[in-house]
């Protein structure tokens, strides 16, 4: 349990260890009293067994993806481990011992039998017997019964300790730590065993109050909500009773999004030996709606997580891949809102659809269908299978298809070329990093980038071959990070760069690029936004009324709105946020939390105006947990 402090937190708080150790006394105790006598050694080892598993995996998840998990999160390690390239990437030697005491317990094991087997081999019991074995077992036994009631004493009342004690300890520690958001600080102060007692009594709480809960009511908070909103201001020139810009302006257009795997915007605009690592989107970005203040917004189901939120505007509840949790509802969403307009949506991507219950998420969000790895050619790019190249080959073709029926199209194509650890093989990269960067993280993203890159210049190539560029907008947009903090410090972007680079504002910035036909040329906007955006953003030119569908969308329209503020979690605390100047995390509450200039990257001293901010978002994401698990089954 020190360990883990010390690998989570990088300290160990003293006075808070009896938060780790009472459950530990509590289940020791309650072990003793339940297993019968005999079983009672085998019970403890087994319990030290599965709290030390727990433990490597738990280091092993928070080297991976940054927080500390829940018994939610653990649960879902089968579909971790299919990515278990990036995974065991992120493995540390010193994992290796919460494991230490099983492997010396096994080697104590077999050096015993071992042991014996040679004490059989050279002593007769005849030879036993003549040493006095005899007298000594029953001078031993009689010193046993002796003994016998005073030890039966002392134990019971260690069992009563443990028991009582350990459970009232363990229930002050869950109590005091119940109303910090903050979900490290929380875990630090409560001990990781009562943390996930916490987290189960969160969700079970969350889910009586959504099992006595009315989904028009929650729609109804949320409408009142954003008439407070605390930048609700329209961009200057325009007013709520007025059409919004850019309304309709592609209006009957195909769409494709493009979903670009742990692509970070920091390589945008950025050259290495002279050499443009993103030409493609590079001039995408110059000839469209660029915003380069776009962050992720991920749960624990990371790139299923982001195809969630861009189909539907609604925030990830934090605890598990909605994917997952949420498969077998039925979602408003982007695809079903195309559909009521004559379109057809599909998605594409290398890998199998049962990977984090894609399956299941495509039919809740009402794709039409989907192409997943039997139907690409296999390259042998990587662990995935195909290659970026030949997701664009196979998706052009079908849209081909569509379009010469004259049908309308919503297609998302989900890369995985840049998929941590960027091990892009030699025969597909397209850039040299210099000698200092290879065999780095740094050096291996960076390719892998450029790679992606390049295969997105083969998809507007084919588009434009198969005449389908200028009837489609097309948007692309970064999943989630790519760069783990521990193995690429900042000061090695900055120099092999010369940008600026911070671990979490930089870390979290990802491109948003939606081209449309006819733009006469392109426009950066500035405005702060987040994967829920997307959607009223798009709908927005292609002329969606979220007003008139009564659509239910917890972000905004970008092109519309001025200043904007966006809520995150499970990478950061809940209740962490970005607006148009800061970057704010709380501590135990918002006095004690910081912030961070996106323009800067320096700390911010006096954040007291953006509380306003805090109390919003903890409310609109409380109101979006509400509304998807109050949505329809199927």
């Amino acid at each position: 349990m020190v360990l883990l402090r010390d690998l989570f937190y990088n300290r160990v708080l003293w006075p808070m260890l009896p938060g780790d150790l009472a459950p530990v006394l509590l289940l020791l105790g309650l072990l003793a009293l339940i297993v019968p006598r005999r079983w009672k050694t085998a019970s403890f080892w087994a319990l030290n067994a599965l709290v030390s598993v727990i433990l490597f995996a738990s280091s092993v998840y928070f080297n991976h993806f940054g927080s500390v998990p829940t018994y939610l999160a653990l649960s879902e390690l089968d579909q971790v481990f299919q990515v278990r390239d990036s995974v065991e990437s992120t493995v540390q030697p010193v994992d290796f011992l919460f494991l230490a005491d099983l492997a010396a317990g096994l080697i104590w094991l077999i050096v015993r039998a071992l042991f014996r087997r040679s004490r059989r081999g050279r002593y007769s019991p005849d030879f036993s017997a003549s040493l006095g074995g005899a007298a000594v077992q029953s001078a031993g036994w009689r010193g046993k019964e002796s003994r016998g009631p005073r030890l039966r004493g002392v134990f019971r009342i260690v069992v009563a300790v443990s028991v009582v004690g350990g459970g009232l300890l363990s229930a002050h520690f869950i109590r005091d730590s119940k109303g910090i958001t903050n979900e490290l600080i929380q875990a630090e102060s409560a001990g990781f065993l009562n943390y996930e007692v916490v987290a189960a009594l969160k969700t079970r709480e969350e889910n009586n109050l959504v099992g006595t809960g009315n989904i028009n009511d929650t729609i109804a908070e949320w409408k009142e909500l954003e008439s407070s909103y605390p930048y609700g201001e329209a961009k200057p020139g325009s007013s709520a009773g007025q059409t919004p810009a850019y309304f309709g302006s592609q209006k009957g257009k195909n769409l494709i999004v493009v979903q670009m795997e742990a692509f970070q915007n920091f390589p945008l605009h950025q050259k290495l030996n002279g050499v443009e690592l993103t030409p493609n989107l590079n001039k995408l970005a110059d000839e469209s709606f660029y915003f380069p203040q776009v962050f992720q917004q991920i749960g624990p189901g990371n790139t299923s997580d982001a195809e969630f939120m861009s189909n539907t505007s609604i925030y990830p509840i934090g605890s598990l891949a909605m994917s997952s949790g949420f498969g077998n509802r039925t979602i408003p969403s982007l695809p079903r809102l195309l559909e009521s307009k004559g379109y057809e949506a599909y998605t594409f991507h290398v890998n199998r659809v049962g990977f984090w219950d894609r399956k299941d998420l495509y039919a809740a969000v009402g794709f039409t269908g989907y192409f997943d790895r039997p139907f690409f050619k296999d390259d042998h790019f990587g662990r995935f299978g195909a290659s970026d190249e030949q997701l664009y080959v196979t998706g052009v073709e079908k849209l081909s298809e569509l379009a010469a029926k004259k049908q309308p199209f919503y297609a998302q194509f989900v890369t995985v070329s840049s998929h941590h650890p960027f091990d892009v093989p030699k025969a597909f990269r397209k850039i040299e990093v210099p000698e200092k960067l290879q065999d780095t993280m740094l050096g291996d993203y960076l390719t892998a980038i450029n790679y992606t890159d390049y295969a997105i210049g083969t998809l507007i190539d084919g588009l434009k071959k198969n005449g389908l560029w200028e009837n489609t907008v097309i948007a692309f947009y970064g999943d989630h990070f790519g760069l783990q903090p521990q193995n690429v410090a900042p000061e090695q972007v900055q120099e092999a760069l010369g940008i600026p680079y911070d671990s979490r504002i930089s870390r979290f910035n990802i491109p948003f690029i939606i081209h449309a036909p006819g733009m006469a040329k392109g426009q950066t906007i500035a405005t702060t936004g987040g994967q829920v955006d997307i959607l009223p953003t798009l709908a927005n030119l292609l002329g969606v009324s979220l007003r008139e569908e009564n659509f239910t969308a917890f972000g905004h329209d970008l092109l519309n709105i001025e200043k904007n503020v966006i809520g995150t979690r499970y990478y950061m605390p809940t209740g962490s946020f970005f607006n148009n100047e800061i970057l704010y995390i709380p501590g135990k509450s918002f006095t004690d939390g910081e912030a961070v200039s996106l323009k800067t990257l320096k700390p911010v001293a006096d954040f007291t105006p953006y509380e306003s901010d805090y109390r919003y978002i903890l409310k609109l994401m409380k109101l979006s947990d509400e509304y998807v698990k109050l949505l329809p089954k199927r």
